[in-house]
């Protein structure tokens, strides 16, 4: 019994711990990216004070963070809905329908989340989660079929044919008069979006309105987002079911040999990613890209998910050494507070660099700056979540989902 309570203890805090780390990349990639926001009305840019920097900032960006960490995040929450079933199913409760009840509360928080920050995906991480509840019953095999078909691009191979059978000639002509179309129609738009008064009221307007359609395109067009997202949820799944990290501090060989496959994986279809030419990506305004197109983002895909594993097991196994371990249970109360903490970025973002906030600083900045300025964010984010849980049990999003989960009020107030 006081081996099962370690072995539980240790789960939960390298799964806290984790996720904190993950939502530094998060953070850090967001205000690269002005939290979607790029109008700071007119003014003349800047010099950039450190060039050379700047550079390094931005390959690291594109190279390290972007898609690797937002997909540990993903992972963590397939593994989370595991934990949960897991849990209610020891004490003889099937949890599926509070789960699709849970689910439901969390697209209404990203919902709300996205008033803030057009890019919030927690609303497609509930709809994923209700599709869990429907794949549970499946074996391992099945499931892990059903993801690597995922990851190898298998929707956006269905849709490719399916545009090639059903209409190949009247596709390639729209679709390219509405690259067309775009490339001469965009420039015209971006004077009438600076036009607008800057406003709150405005800004949770184009949110909610064009802001998530973008989303909502860049989550399931050619590029596929969103179904890499869904196969991670499912890998998460699976590896809850197999109690990886329930004892992945007894096997620090194993720890080290996945992270040199994860990383030659990444590296393997890195290298086969840059064999194949890249073209316009004109097709993602609606058009239908090449064969060879295709077959550069599944292999970017695959570089992504390894890539990403490589990160966890490399942090797994930091983790698990003594002295860097105990630095880096520094970030278990972010973890613990992983909803507040992600949405409290969106709405930090958002104040940054709207008009109505600070965007006319803040815009201004380049990526050396804007990389500090995520630095500083999510150092504050640390030290109020540690602070806030030496005095409660829960972060105030989780404690709020928690009580709408079983429609009642849960105790908040440590003793």
């Amino acid at each position: 019994m006081e081996q099962n309570n370690v072995i539980r203890s240790e789960r939960i805090t390298v799964i806290d711990a984790l996720r904190g780390f993950a939502l530094l990349g998060v953070v850090l990639v967001h205000m690269q990216q002005h939290y979607s926001i790029f109008n700071f009305g007119a003014f003349e840019p800047t010099e950039p004070l450190f060039p050379i920097l700047d550079e390094w900032v931005t390959w690291l960006t594109g190279n390290v963070l972007m898609g690797r960490f937002i997909n540990i995040f993903a992972f963590l929450f397939g593994m989370s809905f595991f934990i949960q079933m897991d849990r209610a199913a020891k004490k003889g409760i099937d949890f599926r329908k509070r789960f699709i009840w849970r689910m439901t509360i969390l697209f209404l928080i990203g919902i709300i989340g996205s008033v803030f920050y057009s890019g919030d995906i927690l609303s497609f991480y509930a709809v994923f989660g209700l599709v869990l509840v429907i794949l549970y019953p499946l074996k391992n095999k099945i499931l892990i079929a059903i993801a690597c078909l995922i990851i190898a691009g298998a929707p956006r191979w269905i849709s490719y044919s399916y545009d090639k059978i059903a209409a190949p000639q009247e596709t390639v002509v729209t679709n390219t008069s509405e690259s067309q179309q775009a490339r001469v129609e965009r420039p015209r738009r971006m004077p009438e979006m600076s036009r607008n008064t800057p406003s709150v009221a405005n800004t949770i307007k184009r949110n909610l309105t064009t802001g998530r359609q973008n989303t909502f395109r860049y989550q399931f067009n050619w590029g596929g987002r969103g179904y890499l997202t869904f196969a991670l949820f499912i890998l998460g799944l699976v590896v809850g079911r197999i109690r990886f990290f329930e004892t992945v501090h007894l096997h620090p060989r194993r720890n080290l040999a996945l992270f040199i496959i994860f990383f030659i994986g990444a590296w393997l279809f890195g290298q086969i990613r840059d064999f194949i030419p890249q073209e316009g990506g004109f097709f993602m305004q609606g058009g239908t890209p090449s064969v060879m197109s295709l077959l550069r983002m599944t292999a970017n895909d695959i570089n992504l998910v390894f890539f990403s594993a490589a990160i966890t097991m490399g942090f797994v196994i930091l983790y698990h050494v003594k002295g860097i371990g105990k630095c880096l249970n520094v970030l278990t109360p972010y973890g613990r507070m992983g909803l507040t903490n992600y949405e409290m970025q969106g709405i930090i973002g958002t104040i940054l660099f709207s008009l109505w906030g600070f965007g006319s600083l803040f815009g201004r900045w380049h990526a050396t700056e804007l990389f500090c300025l995520g630095i500083v964010v999510y150092i504050l984010q640390i030290i109020i979540s540690k602070i806030w849980l030496t005095y409660f049990k829960y972060g105030p999003l989780e404690w709020l989902w928690r009580s709408a989960t079983y429609l009642k009020w849960q105790s908040f107030y440590k003793q």
